[in-house]
């Protein structure tokens, strides 16, 4: 922090000798030691109280975010094949891509204004979210040779001529976009940290059914086609800045935001290093989901692999497969969407919820470490790991109760169903463990420990996981099966209990 006080494990020299003291000697307002059941059980319902009213709201502004581009992803559907397929494409590959950078890069704020507000020195909170505002429009800039080369970049990956180019098209319309994110990621991290998410979800509930309503208008009604969608998306995601924005200029943060200062650009080569750290951590994670599904669309039965891991992963319907029967003959790998595919899958909407939770772990460790209370954010990492457990164990167990019926909401190929069904205890397994690796991770964040952590998934998802999957799928053809199995083993261990439906069958 600013006059040489930093907030706890900012860097290496304050990290050891901060967390070593605190950790001894925790000051004053500390959880008290835990010695009966019945310790326990007030310390975990007052601890409850805190995490549920930050994950509560966290959890309606994840689901009302993830929303945004898949009400844009439906009407799109309405408009044809091949506008859907440009507009998931540009979501997933093309806005993707700084989506995921702008995302970690903004999770350093969520650190920094966090142990901030712990320790009390509010007045940083602002001078951190305008160094962040610098950092990330300045990395947006860079990444603009995105959506202007969209279309030959996605040629270059395989992707057919026709959807390229509508993508291509789409995305010089959403350049708007990555600036509206580079502005929206700190403000929600600024006013997370001081657990103000009410007046987040309800800016951002406003917005999802003005965006429904405005997507229907100028998409549909309008004739505007993907035109409207890309000028409807651009103006939710700037009308969540523009509100926020409001909401904390008109006081509602007090000492936190004083107004602009020359502070901010202070001290941004040592931001940015901490932003890139910060967003190591998130981007592996996310593209090796990707990866996964990329390597699906290489197995014997692409179509059917994808289509049932596009339901079960945390990914956009535009994925790589192949086209059994298409007359051109597409190269492997190349990006198709069917058309009776949801933008929407099982692990992306649970993923939603466990976020909910992990941002309440991460503002209330970081908030209690910063106020110097190792005990209590001990004790928080406790309590939400508990909760994030629980949730993993009962969507699991629906999971496996409703095996028989809820392919039936993604899909009516047959193929699809059946391989869903057999993925199915993987995939509950998948989220259990999920749901508690979620809950480590933002232990990281709130704690600043995202290089490190950083570190384990490049080993564990890279070095191990995919090489496994990969050896597993087509050495030992296990399939699609191997690829989720593969996401979990690399980590925790476990055992593979489906196999491929590899369609040999149906023929």
């Amino acid at each position: 922090m600013e006059n040489s006080k930093q907030p706890l494990l900012f860097s290496k020299e304050s990290n050891t000798t901060s967390l070593s003291s605190s950790s001894v000697n925790g000051e004053k307002g500390d959880i008290e030691p835990i010695s009966s059941a019945k310790d326990f059980f007030r310390e975990f319902c007052a601890e409850s109280k805190k995490q549920l009213y930050v994950a509560g709201p966290a959890i309606f502004i994840s689901i009302c975010q993830y929303s945004l581009n898949a009400v844009t992803q439906l009407f799109a559907g309405h408009l044809g094949t091949i506008e859907l397929a440009a507009v998931s494409v540009e979501l997933s590959v093309i806005g993707g891509f700084p989506y995921g950078i702008l995302f970690g890069m903004g999770s350093a704020l969520e650190t920094l204004c966090g142990q901030a507000f712990g320790v009390g020195q509010l007045d940083m909170l602002g001078i951190y979210l305008q160094r962040s505002w610098i950092i990330l429009n300045f990395m947006s800039l860079l990444m603009l040779f995105l959506y202007i080369f969209a279309t030959p970049i996605l040629n270059l990956i395989g992707q057919t001529s026709e959807i390229s180019a509508v993508a291509g098209a789409f995305s010089l319309w959403m350049i708007p976009q990555p600036f509206a994110l580079a502005m929206n990621f700190p403000l929600v991290k600024f006013l997370q940290s001081q657990s103000k998410l009410v007046p987040m979800a309800m800016i951002v509930g406003v917005t999802l059914v003005l965006h429904t309503f405005f997507s229907w208008l100028l998409m549909l009604k309008l004739e505007m086609g993907l035109v409207g969608a890309a000028i409807v998306l651009n103006l939710s995601w700037w009308f969540l800045v523009v509100a926020q924005l409001l909401y904390i200029v008109s006081g509602a943060c007090g000492q936190a935001w004083t107004g602009f200062s020359w502070k901010a650009f202070q001290n941004l080569w040592g931001y940015f290093n901490l932003s890139l750290q910060s967003a190591v951590m998130p981007c592996l994670q996310s593209w090796y989901v990707l990866a996964l599904v990329m390597f699906a669309g290489y197995l014997k039965n692409p179509e059917v692999s994808v289509d049932a891991m596009s339901q079960q992963q945390q990914s956009s319907p535009a994925l790589p497969k192949r086209e059994a029967n298409n007359k051109s003959k597409n190269k492997a790998g190349s990006i198709q969407v069917p058309s009776q595919d949801p933008p929407t899958n099982i692990y992306g909407v649970t993923s939603m919820v466990a976020v909910g939770f992990s941002t309440a772990i991460s503002v209330r460790v970081s908030n209690e470490l910063g106020a110097k209370h190792p005990g209590t954010a001990n004790f928080s990492v406790v309590v939400g790991t508990i909760y994030s457990s629980l949730f993993g164990l009962v969507m699991g167990l629906i999971l496996m109760i409703d095996r028989d019926q809820y392919p039936d909401l993604f899909t009516d190929s047959e193929q699809v169903k059946q391989l869903v069904y057999e993925l199915t205890p993987l995939l509950g397994l998948s989220i259990v463990i999920g749901s508690v690796q979620s809950s480590f991770s933002a232990v990281a964040i709130g704690a600043g420990w995202q290089a490190c952590v950083a570190y384990v998934n490049l080993g564990c998802y890279y070095l191990f996981g995919i090489p496994l999957g990969l050896a597993l799928a087509f050495t030992f053809d296990l399939g699609v099966a191997a690829t989720i199995a593969g996401d979990r083993i690399k980590e925790w261990g476990g055992k593979i209990g489906a196999k491929e439906n590899d369609g040999e069958s149906t023929k």
